[in-house]
């Protein structure tokens, strides 16, 4: 008996060491990364692409037209449910699914900034709503998206990016400098133990209730619901590991000039080096359209867009995809950012329609194109494949270098 007590006590020592290698232990961003491109392969082998702001659009329209502002700014009366449209659902279980990783490796609190962190909030998430209108999307739909998919139009918004994090970090640098007011930090909210020791069955719970809600629709019957069953699954891995291995567009934009750490950029670099030529196998065998995915920007949209989104996600403390998953792990402030972001980007969207600048026109070539840009295909752009899958691998190898080069050099820092 004594042997059985020591085996099964051994199993249980085991057991959580595996468990919190797993669930508790942060992943490396790296297998975040490559993790990340495998399940946006899967969408695109469905038929789908991964956007976020598309989403936030439609929740801000929603908040326009509930406060009567909807056909001042252009809202269409009609709007899709949210838990209906594509990427609105995406988003949902986005955040459903870094809350569920937040509660597994007992992570989730509720964080409070301090005062002034709000106004950088509002402001960041302004900033990101208009950005991201001009530029067709977000570092996800306006960036990571397009590269993926071979078009200069993501590398455009990339420099703008750039261009946008080291304005934003000069001039947040410049407010801690000059502005005193509301910085005193607020405790973090931590549950009391017993809720605490609760958590991993929470979020079990969690997982469970999404593996039901995505089965009952995906055997419903309903062909738009059993896409949508997908769309589940999807956004709920991807909150899953974007929370797990801290994935964060914003900080690979950010830290190079912050801190000249580039971990974090050189595990997107990966994660595009990966998902370039396999996103191209799929064009060719025509699996899904590339252009389902390229904004109309190129190149003043996106370039300008990224400027104005780079200064905000580096006064909102993350962009798009990093708000949804830390708004899932309790942080207050990102939740005022996601908030101002979807609003600004309802707003926006609506009055630059209103003047023109986004009035999409169709080319003989089936080519969307408004006053900003047009969507621009490498393929097309280059006659062929080699020299698109050349021009994205010297770009990324450039990237890699400058960032190599500053981690060694600190060249690029601005702080």
């Amino acid at each position: 008996m004594a042997m059985s007590g020591e085996g099964g006590r051994l199993w249980l020592a085991g057991f959580k060491a595996d468990y919190a290698s797993i669930f508790v232990e942060d992943w490396s961003p790296y297998f975040g990364s490559v993790l990340l491109v495998m399940v946006i392969i899967g969408l695109m082998i469905s038929g789908l692409f991964w956007g976020v702001f598309g989403g936030l659009k439609l929740w801000g329209d929603w908040f326009n037209t509930a406060i009567g502002l909807g056909p001042l700014v252009g809202v269409p009366e009609k709007l899709e449910g949210p838990f209906l449209h594509r990427l609105s659902l995406m988003n949902i279980t986005l955040v459903i699914g870094a809350f569920c990783a937040a509660l597994l490796s007992g992570k989730f609190f509720i964080s409070r900034p301090p005062k002034l962190e709000y106004i950088w909030a509002a402001l960041g998430g302004s900033f990101m709503g208009l950005g991201a209108t001009l530029a067709g999307g977000c570092t996800t739909g306006g960036f990571f998206t397009p590269v993926m998919h071979s078009s200069p139009t993501g590398w455009a918004m990339w420099g703008g990016l750039l261009l946008g994090a080291v304005i934003g970090l000069k001039l947040l640098l410049w407010t801690l400098d000059h502005i005193e007011w509301g910085m005193t930090a607020l405790p973090v909210l931590k549950p009391s133990p017993g809720i605490l020791s609760i958590y991993p069955l929470l979020g079990l719970g969690v997982l469970v209730g999404i593996l039901v809600w995505s089965a009952q629709w995906y055997t419903s019957g309903d062909e738009k619901l059993t896409v949508r069953a997908v769309i589940i699954l999807a956004g709920f891995a991807i909150g899953f590991i974007m929370h797990r291995s801290r994935l964060c567009f914003a900080r690979a934009f950010r830290e190079p000039f912050m801190t000249a750490e580039g971990e974090m950029t050189k595990a997107v670099i990966l994660g595009l080096a990966i998902a370039i030529p396999l996103a191209a196998l799929l064009f060719q065998a025509k699996v899904i359209d590339p252009y389902i995915a390229i904004p109309a920007a190129f190149w003043a949209g996106s370039l300008i867009g990224g400027i104005l989104f780079g200064i905000g996600m580096i006064f909102a403390g993350g962009c798009a995809s990093g708000s949804l998953w830390r708004m899932g792990e309790g942080h207050i402030k990102l939740w005022v950012a996601a908030f101002f972001f979807a609003w600004s980007g309802s707003t926006a969207s609506g009055l630059l329609k209103k003047t023109g600048l986004l009035v999409k026109d169709v080319t003989l070539d089936e080519i969307e194109a408004t006053q900003l840009g047009y969507q621009a295909y490498f393929p097309v752009m280059l006659d062929g494949w080699g020299w698109s899958l050349l021009a994205g691998g010297l770009f990324l190898l450039v990237w890699y270098a400058l960032v190599r080069y500053n981690e060694s050099t600190e060249k690029f820092t601005v702080l």
